[in-house]
């Protein structure tokens, strides 16, 4: 197969379709289905279409031969705001078919995902309550909105991940995840995240309850274990630099918390669509997306 964004949607949508089950019984069948709806939920985000009003305008004129039918904004918008746990679906089916998924080493970390910029839009803002004022040390800044919590493979194939208020510890919140999600933690793998990890209860609780090992780089004030670390931490936050960068991230354009979810999930699933093909297609840098962005 080859490496452009045709190729993708369609090996997708084959993948996509064979995995759900069609609806059954009576009633009017669906005119957009559900694999088709995954298709453009990532073929939107890769060709960098953060405003669905855009993106349709787009569809409708140029996409008219791939989709039979494409809906009108509100519709599109009810199908994608009910859409969260189907684009995690796919996302866990397409991370277990790539053989990065048996690797050893996972790494772990949480970024700022910012949902307004002045306080008149945190006041009138439906996310009140649910999100709440953080730091990000990396920019020195402060932010209203949540953080993106995120175990990938090396390569930055999304496993595990979540959202959650900046006010919460980190090592709380990783925590609860890694629990609730346990059985995608294999034993004796390694699980590589930065200092604002360390803490003993979460490397107890990673070596006792997991059986995996937690490494992190050394604080000053103790003994020498793993070193800095400093160039396999850079794999995580060049995952994060994709996300933000190539998947405009930052600019989902959520509203609300159902809206805010399926936003993320929809970029990572672009994120883990391309790990995928690449995979499939041997691609030299799997986590490539040049090919898919036009």
């Amino acid at each position: 197969m080859d490496a452009d964004l045709d190729t993708l949607v369609t090996a997708l949508y084959v993948e996509v379709d064979d995995l759900i089950d069609r609806p059954r019984g009576r009633g009017r069948r669906p005119l957009l289905t559900e694999a088709e709806l995954v298709c453009l939920a990532v073929m939107q985000v890769l060709l960098r279409y953060p405003s669905e009003r855009h993106w349709l305008r787009y569809a409708h004129k140029h996409l008219r031969g791939m989709f039979p039918y494409i809906p009108e904004q509100d519709g599109y918008n009810k199908r994608m705001r009910k859409a969260g746990p189907l684009l995690a679906m796919v996302m866990r089916h397409l991370a277990t078919q790539t053989p990065s998924w048996w690797d050893q080493l996972r790494l772990i970390d949480s970024t700022p995902l910012p949902c307004a910029a002045s306080r008149e839009t945190v006041k009138r803002s439906d996310l009140a309550g649910e999100a709440g004022y953080g730091y990000c040390a990396s920019h020195s800044r402060f932010f209203w909105g949540f953080r993106l919590y995120l175990v990938c493979t090396p390569e930055g194939m999304p496993v595990i991940w979540g959202l959650a208020n900046p006010k919460l510890g980190e090592r709380e919140v990783m925590t609860a995840l890694l629990e609730a999600d346990h059985h995608l933690v294999h034993a004796g793998q390694v699980l590589l995240g930065d200092k604002g990890f360390a803490g003993k209860d979460f490397e107890a609780f990673i070596t006792d309850q997991l059986g995996a090992q937690f490494v992190r780089p050394d604080r000053r004030n103790e003994p020498v274990r793993f070193g800095k670390l400093a160039r396999v931490r850079q794999w995580v936050e060049a995952v994060f630099d994709t996300l933000k960068g190539q998947l405009d991230l930052e600019a989902h354009g959520g509203r609300t918390l159902a809206g805010v979810f399926v936003r993320v999930a929809q970029r990572l699933l672009a994120l883990t669509t391309a790990i995928w093909h690449n995979w499939t297609i041997d691609a030299p840098v799997k986590r490539s997306l040049i090919a898919y962005d036009h």
